[in-house]
């Protein structure tokens, strides 16, 4: 697959993501697999990590100002 950016060739990479769950509230989502882009550091989540990710994120406090979860496949 290649980047919508610069055209160069996305790698799967395991990173930390945050997200922003409210004004308040983050969530950073520890060891996510993401295609990344190795020349301008674009990424690509795939829509099945993003289903996880919406399953994790749906029963999280958004009252706890910052929280670290770590994806599990």
């Amino acid at each position: 697959m290649n980047c919508c950016r610069c055209g160069s060739v996305l790698e799967p990479v395991v990173t930390d993501l945050p997200f922003k769950l409210s004004k308040h509230s983050i969530v950073i989502v520890r060891d996510l697999p993401v295609l990344q882009c190795m020349a301008c550091s674009h990424y690509e989540i795939e829509d099945a990590v993003m289903s996880r990710i919406d399953a994790l994120l749906k029963n999280r406090n958004k009252a706890t100002e910052l929280e670290i979860v770590r994806y599990a496949a």
